[in-house]
């Protein structure tokens, strides 16, 4: 199975960055992961659901060239332990998918169209982060779960 990360716009702060690369390096000693970055759309004089309806149309353009399921990072998403969210992985791959799309909106979220055509929601807490620091929190907990699923030391219960 390979794993898309689908953000919209780049992380700015180099120790995010970082981080996220940090992760990224251990994480591919289990599965082939690919970061796929979107272009943000301009704010300008546009409302902000002017920009998640212009931000939408052009993840979902994206997301389909991808083909897959995709499933939307959101606070109002399903929560899971480490081991749960493990658990989310290998039942995806012991269903045969090839591509397993996840997906961090800009930072108003996303718009109506992108959640309808979600196959679910996750959230990683019920606390509010902002989309770039998503990034690394998401990236740590995806090599976590490959670590449990790998019986590898990293995770401690």
């Amino acid at each position: 199975m390979k794993l898309y990360l689908v953000f919209i716009g780049k992380t700015t702060e180099s120790y995010l960055q970082e981080g996220i690369e940090q992760y990224y390096k251990k994480v591919k000693n289990y599965i082939t992961l690919e970061e796929i970055i979107v272009a943000p759309i301009k704010f300008g004089n546009l409302s902000k659901e002017e920009l998640k309806k212009k931000e939408g149309e052009r993840l979902l353009e994206k997301l389909d060239s991808l083909g897959g399921n995709f499933y939307l990072l959101d606070e109002k998403g399903k929560k899971n332990t480490s081991r749960e969210f493990a658990g989310f992985f290998q039942k995806k791959m012991n269903e045969g998918q090839k591509a397993l799309i996840l997906v961090i909106g800009g930072a108003y979220g996303f718009s109506e169209d992108v959640y309808k055509k979600a196959k679910g929601k996750i959230s990683l807490s019920d606390l509010t982060f902002s989309h770039q620091m998503v990034r690394l929190f998401l990236a740590e907990q995806v090599y976590r779960a490959f670590s449990i699923l790998n019986n590898s030391p990293y995770h401690h219960e």
